[in-house]
């Protein structure tokens, strides 16, 4: 199957920006398709639900597979174009590095969706100041853990070791967002090291909100 894809995404996801990330570093060309997630009641997004009837980002096409959940996706990367690996060798260094992946994206990042943001406001009747307060709240709360977790003799330049793997796919955008929600990523020294390194990289800067087609600047 010829490596061509086309990546459903949202400049400002996280989940989008692991598998941009994820794309670059294997150095995958893909075709961009902006998604707005926050109108979807939009002709547009209608439309993007056939697709994806869970209606998130991102979605990934190639050839006739369709893949959705970031972490899905990551996966079927690194089986499908194997180098540069993602996944370290050996199972026990693997599971870790799944570990740090799985805990970003299933713990800390849900509690910063914006559908989760949109109930606090209609459903509870918060501020947008007092989600946004909920949101760095438990953000912060994972991040404490992350920086516990990532703290031992493992953990190199990145996550595991001296080469990117899924884990700083998914360390780097989470990075991102706490300082966009107002946290001070220099609380957590580990985390602040490892995605200030990562940025350096190309795969990881041309991957950030900012870059994308459908930045406001952009």
């Amino acid at each position: 199957m010829a490596h061509t894809f086309t990546l459903y995404s949202f400049y400002q996801s996280s989940a989008s920006f692991r598998v941009r990330i994820a794309l670059n570093l294997k150095e995958l060309a893909y075709e961009y398709v902006a998604v707005h997630i926050g109108k979807q009641d939009h002709a547009a997004f209608v439309k993007y639900r056939e697709l994806n009837p869970q209606a998130l980002v991102p979605a990934l096409v190639h050839g006739d597979v369709t893949l959705t959940q970031s972490i899905a996706i990551l996966e079927y990367l690194e089986e499908i174009a194997p180098s540069p690996a993602l996944l370290p060798q050996g199972p026990a260094a693997r599971a870790r590095v799944r570990s740090i992946a799985q805990y970003i994206v299933s713990e800390i990042q849900p509690m910063q969706n914006l559908r989760v943001q949109r109930h606090l406001k209609s459903g509870y009747g918060k501020t947008d100041e007092e989600a946004m307060e909920w949101r760095r709240h438990w953000v912060a709360i994972g991040l404490d853990a992350l920086e516990k977790q990532i703290g031992d003799g493992a953990t190199g330049a990145f996550c595991h070791g001296d080469s990117p793997t899924i884990a700083d796919c998914c360390l780097v955008p989470q990075a991102e967002a706490a300082t966009r929600w107002g946290l001070d990523i220099a609380r957590w020294p580990t985390i602040a090291r490892i995605a200030a390194h990562a940025n350096t990289l190309d795969a990881f800067k041309n991957a950030a909100a900012d870059q994308q087609p459908d930045a406001p600047s952009n």
